[in-house]
Order: structure tokens, then C-alpha cells, then sequence
């Protein structure tokens, strides 16, 4: 299935010039086009384009602006910029903007824009593998620890600003170091990755969840009171210790964990707080006999 390309561009000429100019591309590139901002910048943000070629001039208003627009609302589409401008300015605030690269429309042939697509194409499936290696645990594939404390930042602004409830629950794996000992930390990877997925499946879209520690694991629960988060930390235990873990050299291994989980409570209290009294839920499950889950609730009991 041919790719598909978005140009954003106000002249229709140069929507039919590109099109022939990309039915030379082998395998071939399907062209989209908006001719005004409002209309680009939607489509843009829809995610369904392997690439954008943008115009520098779109009637009243730049497609600098667009571009600016566009990234920081999280676009990872690869935008070409277009122009007729030659000027080295031109060049540098397009890609200081967020553009991969850059083409004067006079000098634009097949060759050239070909080269230039795939060129940018490459170039943004690399810079998304790097966004993933800082953001991601290699291991897990889940949410590293940095970037979770960013995202946990987020949302504890937004949870204050529009007075909604926003939840933690915090798991590690029991009896861990034992799986090391015995079986090898390769087999104690497995076991990483394996309670890491059952975890990911066990969560809404809007959970956010990470490896914490070694083997402790950190969930956002979004729009979560109390008895809520409790509940997420329950079943979260139950998806891991329902059946054991089987290694690659057939071995099936019993697995369980343990979880604590807090609400943040009052305009007052900040998100390093939060962790602090899920942590302690987890630490009271753990003195409880593990392979359970705890409410914060318990501690003041305790």
C-alpha cells in the first residue's frame, strides 16, 4: 500500500506538480491536499501521513507558524518545508521550527523530492527511536522512571487545577532476589517482562504505568479515588499470581506481588507525597505476608 503524503499548500499548480513529480517515485507516494492552515494543521494532527511537504506562504499567515503549532502539539509526522525563498534564514527557521529538511520549489524534481522524503522518513523513525530509548525501559518496554515523573508531574497540576482525583499504586515483584539467585538474572528478566505485560494489560489507556526500580513498578491512576486505586492494585495482583511465569527452557515459575496504593488528597499535597504514602501502603502489604495489595487507608490503622 502506497504511503500516503499530505501536501499544505494554497496553489493548486502545486498540488498537480508534486503529484506527478511523486508517480515517479518507485514504490509510488500517495498525495492528500489541504490549500489553507486550518484545514493542514487538522489533517496534520490526524496522525495518518508518513510525511507532510509544507508551504512557506499559506495566504495571510506561514507555514512556520503551522509547524510550531503543530510540534508542540505533539506532532511526530516529518514535515519538508517548501518555498520559493532561497534565503539561508528561511532555511534555519524552518528546521529550528521542527522541519526535517528543506526544498526550494524551483529547484524541486522528482529525484530531489524522492531523495528528500526518504531522507526525512529515515530521519524521523530515528529520532523516534531515541525519544523511546530515553523515555522507555529497554527491558519492559514500559515507562521509564524520568519519564513517568514527568508525565506524574502533569497530571497532578491538571488534578489540582480542575479539582479531580488523581491515584498511585506502587507493585514489586516478591521474593525477587531469590529468582536471581536461583535462576539467573536472564531468568529473572523474564520474569521482568513478563509481570511488566501483565501489569500494561491490566490498566485503562489513560493509566499511565513504569518500571520504578529494579523490580518495582509505578502506576498513574488517572480520574481515581481512593477505593478505586485499591481496586486497580487488586486486580493488578491477581493478574500475576493467576498463573506462573513460564522461562524459555519450559520452567512455569509462581510470581506474585505486592501493591500499595494512595489518592492524592487536598490542593496542598504534591506528587512526591503521593509516592511517599504509596510506598508505605506497599511496604505495610509486604510486613502483611505479600502477594496482597494495601490501601493507604492502613496505615493510619496500623
Amino acid at each position: 500500500m502506497p504511503r500516503k503524503i499530505l501536501l499544505i499548500d494554497d496553489d493548486r499548480l502545486q498540488y498537480r506538480l508534486t503529484q506527478a513529480l511523486l508517480s515517479q517515485s518507485r514504490p509510488p507516494f500517495e498525495l492528500d491536499w489541504a490549500d489553507n492552515y486550518d484545514d493542514g494543521l487538522k489533517r496534520l494532527m490526524d496522525g495518518q501521513y508518513a510525511a507532510c511537504l509544507l508551504d512557506y506562504q499559506l495566504g495571510t499567515r506561514d507555514g512556520l507558524e503551522l509547524i510550531r503549532e503543530a510540534v508542540g502539539a505533539g506532532c511526530r509526522t516529518p514535515i519538508i518545508f517548501l518555498t520559493a525563498e532561497s534565503g539561508e534564514s528561511v532555511d534555519t527557521q524552518a528546521m529550528n521550527a521542527g522541519a526535517l529538511d528543506y526544498l526550494v520549489k524551483g529547484e524541486i524534481n522528482a529525484r530531489a523530492l524522492d531523495r528528500s522524503l526518504r531522507y526525512a522518513l529515515k530521519l524521523a523513525d530515528t529520532l523516534e527511536a531515541l525519544r523511546r530509548l530515553a523515555t522507555h525501559d529497554e527491558l519492559t518496554g514500559l515507562l521509564n522512571r524520568r519519564e513517568f515523573e514527568r508525565i506524574l508531574t502533569e497530571e497532578e497540576d491538571r488534578a489540582r487545577r480542575f479539582g479531580r482525583p488523581l491515584a498511585m499504586v506502587l507493585l514489586d515483584v516478591d521474593f525477587f532476589k531469590n529468582v536471581n539467585d536461583t535462576r539467573g538474572h536472564a531468568a529473572g528478566d523474564e520474569v521482568l517482562h513478563e509481570v511488566a505485560q501483565r501489569i500494561a494489560r491490566g490498566l485503562r489507556s489513560v493509566d499511565r504505568v513504569a518500571r520504578y526500580g529494579g523490580e518495582e513498578f509505578a502506576v498513574m491512576v488517572a480520574e481515581a479515588n481512593a477505593a478505586m486505586a485499591h481496586e486497580v492494585a487488586q486486580r493488578l495482583v491477581e493478574a500475576v499470581r493467576k498463573e506462573p511465569v513460564k522461562l524459555s527452557d519450559g520452567t512455569e515459575l509462581p510470581v506474585t506481588i505486592s501493591a500499595g496504593s494512595a489518592e492524592m488528597r487536598g490542593a496542598s499535597m504534591r506528587a512526591s507525597l503521593l509516592v511517599q504514602i504509596a510506598d508505605k501502603a506497599l511496604y505495610l502489604a509486604k510486613a502483611a505476608g505479600r502477594n496482597r495489595a494495601m490501601p493507604a487507608t492502613a496505615i493510619t490503622a496500623a
